[in-house]
């Protein structure tokens, strides 16, 4: 990936995309963690 990125737009879009991503996963861990804990 060259340092300078003619059109940086897309990369953020991917970045964006990726850390939405990751943080739809942390929701979704959280959430049967905390259902896994409720049940015992």
């Amino acid at each position: 990936m060259p340092v300078l990125d003619p059109n940086p737009q897309g990369g953020q879009k991917k970045l964006l995309q990726m850390l939405g991503l990751i943080a739809g996963i942390v929701t979704v861990i959280a959430i049967v963690a905390s259902l896994a804990n409720a049940m015992g």
